[in-house]
């Protein structure tokens, strides 16, 4: 089970494989932004007018994500990046994600009837921001105020609210009028659902992000250079009277936030994981989110001669269930903030585990249930303590069919220069309390952390709950290529995959690898509360043809199918760089309301 090696391709616009696309493929010379709204698109292709960067663009138009997709992304939410500083020469990654309080106790989950996080004791502090603002202090060239302007402008005057805002806002209507009054009074105006098109503006943040941006200006005036600048602006939320105003409310809620824990959060700047695929590498966030799953999945799938798994064939889509599985197996029983636990992380991305792994697999059927995990401790250096675990999965099997969030959204930007941005933002308003003097709520991801204190991914003070949103950059010799990534939860690696498959495996230009129909396994615990398990399961969009889904009912697999267009199946956005040329491409989902721009 050996891959035939092909050379990495170079670029990204043409194919050979034709076929008429729902939306255009977008080309420049400059600099290409592409992003889950068309405004923060705008937003951050601005940037590059003012002489910025891939990275200042990418920041941009991340914060106004934060302003115009609050159903999905607010302000106080998280922001994990991938990005390329041609400066420095290297990869790096922003965790962007916060913390369990100190004063976090255990115990109160163990104990309560429903055992779940809820409202706002499901809060740990917001990462969003520093995750912005370190990023621009250390790899962009624009200051705090350049980068906050669009967004202010967004939260001051206004904008209509998309067709998929009031959809989610008329969803969670019910949801919130029950549990938060103050998110109620933030985001419905007189009690009822904001209509599409109806201008929406969010005055109390904009007082928040001109307080940042008053902050970046004075400290400039004073003399400070721009990385001390970003750092006043940045020290507002953290250090200054936005922390008050957190720390009052958390306190008059019954919550667990202090001020020493604001002024404790500090983002994570780290080096990627990566793997190579093909010539091809790819390079996610770590182990604290589950974006080594894609990195796992790539490697398994070397093991396999592509030359026998004809795209849109049974076998193929039997293959990448497969797989998607064997990963997600390992993400459940050894994914975890490894400030904490004792993550097998050389093993888990070898090439020898993935061999093991892809010997597991049988082309003839499926089990009907999550795979057992491997034992990627016989593949870490030696001398490294072995940790023989396996989650219990049984107790989180539900008959149900799977629910899917849409709480996230993505941004990707590069540049002519070879800049490259990959940002997931995320978290939704509807989690908890909005803090109504600030008009954002903070992070409500610890919906995604176990009760269970054995699982590696536990609740425990001051750990980090383990992160679905997992933007991807690829390189090739040494050079970046290519930023994608999505929203849809659990379903992000899977989304990923099959773009970089499409894209890099069979020839399709960006635009072409977005819009080919995508599959969905479920078969395993959702990361969300209460993490509902599906045995077997796999969801087809409707455009997979119904023989396929016939053949693998036949090899065991629980199969449905959803909508042609599903965004469920994640709304997958792409920006990449011919690397003979230094034309920029980019692509936009037809999935969500996002879109993509070139200059």
């Amino acid at each position: 089970m050996s891959a035939s090696p092909v050379s990495a391709r170079r670029e990204f616009a043409s194919t050979t494989n034709e076929f008429e696309t729902c939306r255009p493929l977008v080309m420049g010379r400059r600099g290409a932004v592409s992003s889950g709204h068309y405004l923060a698109t705008l937003s951050g292709q601005g940037m590059f007018e003012l002489g910025g960067t891939a990275v200042d663009a990418g920041i941009a138009a991340g914060f106004a994500l934060n302003v115009l997709l609050f159903d999905r992304a607010d302000f106080g939410g998280v922001a994990p990046i991938v990005l390329y500083d041609t400066r420095r020469g290297k990869v790096v990654t922003l965790d962007g994600l916060g913390s369990w309080p100190a004063a976090t106790d255990p115990n109160h989950f163990i104990n309560a009837p429903d055992g779940e996080p809820e409202g706002i004791l499901r809060t740990v502090t917001p990462g969003a921001v520093d995750s912005w603002l370190t990023a621009l202090a250390e790899f962009g060239t624009l200051t705090a105020s350049d980068v906050l302007e669009p967004a202010w402008d967004l939260a001051e005057h206004g904008a209509p609210i998309s067709t998929t805002v009031a959809r989610n806002l008329q969803t969670w209507m019910s949801h919130v009028e029950e549990r938060y009054p103050t998110t109620l009074d933030a985001f419905y105006p007189g009690c009822r659902s904001p209509r599409t098109g109806e201008i929406f503006a969010r005055p109390n943040l904009a007082r928040v992000l001109k307080s940042m941006m008053d902050a970046d200006s004075e400290a400039r005036v004073r003399g400070l250079d721009r990385k001390l600048a970003i750092r006043a602006a940045r020290d507002v939320v953290y250090r200054g009277w936005v922390a008050d105003e957190i720390v009052h409310f958390h306190q008059k809620e019954g919550g667990w936030m202090t001020h020493e824990d604001l002024a404790r959060h500090q983002v994570e700047v780290a080096p990627p994981q990566t793997v190579t695929h093909d010539g091809y590498k790819v390079h996610s966030c770590g182990f604290w989110g589950q974006g080594p799953v894609l990195l796992q999945c790539l490697n398994m799938l070397e093991c396999f001669d592509f030359e026998r798994f004809p795209r849109n064939s049974p076998d193929y889509w039997h293959l990448l269930i497969e797989v998607v599985d064997h990963a997600y197996a390992d993400r459940e029983n050894f994914y975890g903030d490894p400030r904490t636990v004792n993550v097998p992380a050389q093993g888990l991305l070898s090439k020898e585990y993935a061999r093991s792994r892809a010997r597991e697999i049988q082309p003839d059927g499926t089990r009907g249930v999550m795979p057992s995990p491997g034992d990627p401790w016989e593949y870490e250096p030696r001398g490294v303590a072995r940790i023989k675990r396996t989650v219990d999965v049984s107790e989180y099997v539900d008959v149900i069919g799977p629910q899917s969030r849409i709480d996230t959204s993505y941004v990707a930007a590069a540049d002519a220069n070879g800049n490259f941005l990959s940002a997931t933002p995320s978290d939704m308003c509807f989690w908890g309390p909005v803090i109504p003097s600030l008009g954002f709520a903070c992070s409500g991801r610890g919906t995604q952390s176990r009760v269970d204190p054995e699982h590696p991914a536990s609740i425990a003070p001051g750990k980090r709950p383990r992160l679905t949103p997992s933007p991807a950059l690829v390189s090739i010799d040494g050079r970046p290529a290519i930023a994608l990534g999505c929203p849809g939860g659990d379903i992000q690696p899977q989304g990923v995959l099959q773009v970089f498959l499409n894209l890099c495996r069979f020839g399709m230009n960006v635009q072409q690898a977005i819009e080919m129909p995508r599959l969905m396994s479920w078969n395993f615990p959702n990361s969300f509360a209460p993490h509902t398990y599906h045995p077997g399961r796999v969801d087809l969009e409707a455009r997979v043809p119904t023989e396929i889904a016939e053949a693998l009912r036949e090899l065991g697999h629980q199969v449905r199918f959803t909508a042609e267009w599903t965004e469920t199946a994640s709304a997958v956005h792409v920006v990449a760089r011919n690397l003979d040329d230094g034309v920029t491409v980019a692509g936009a989902d037809p999935r969500c309301e996002g879109s993509a721009l070139a200059w």
